[in-house]
């Protein structure tokens, strides 16, 4: 979450005077969700901050901004079995996507292990994985968090339409490519902020 909208708004709540139970009685919230909000671990829907800033009597720009700017990067991960592959295209994702933590992974088991205890806001999955194929991997990846983005990789455009029918968001044919990756970030089911331009 965003530590500067944290700082900020426990400042700003400061120098009004105000007791976290005092501002959370204005806001009609809970004296913990106020504590959330300036932990960091949270952070409020765009008409809380817009009550926020009525209810500290400041002008509502200063906190959407400091809101806007969050130092958490998305999880976004790429799954191939082949190391050649990963290694040419984890440097694309991270020139694209600056602000994200990309992650490559060679087997699928390591890949689910890695999103039940992260959650990933993107998967790029090869759809020929050894023993393991992108489609059931694709599965398994909604099945922890429903809201993962999922572009599938593969060198055989006649892969195209099976892939559609699992819930994917995309699909790009190989080697990888700024321009593609761009592309699919157009056109996510769930769009997140990855820091690139154009993205």
């Amino acid at each position: 979450m965003s530590m500067l909208f944290a700082e900020t708004l426990k400042r700003l709540r400061m120098e009004k005077g105000l007791s976290q139970r005092e501002l959370a009685g204005r806001m009609y919230v809970t004296r913990s969700t106020v504590a959330r909000w300036e932990s960091g671990s949270r952070l409020p829907d765009a008409a809380m901050i817009s009550r926020l800033s009525q209810g500290l009597g400041v002008d509502v720009n200063t906190l959407l901004s400091a809101a806007a700017v969050s130092d958490e990067s998305p999880n976004v991960i790429m799954v191939d079995d082949r190391k050649i592959i990963l290694s040419g295209g984890l440097p694309v994702l991270e020139a694209v996507m600056p602000n994200a933590t990309i992650t490559g992974f060679t087997r699928p088991s390591e890949a689910i292990e890695y999103a039940k205890a992260n959650r990933i806001a993107l998967a790029f999955l090869d759809i020929e994985l050894g023993k393991t194929s992108g489609l059931e991997l694709c599965q398994a990846l909604l099945e922890i968090n429903p809201r993962t983005n999922v572009v599938y990789l593969t060198a055989y455009s006649e892969y195209a339409i099976d892939a559609w029918s699992t819930g994917a968001s995309g699909f790009m044919l190989k080697p990888i490519t700024p321009e593609g990756v761009r592309a699919q970030l157009k056109n996510l089911r769930y769009p997140f902020s990855s820091g690139g331009a154009g993205a």
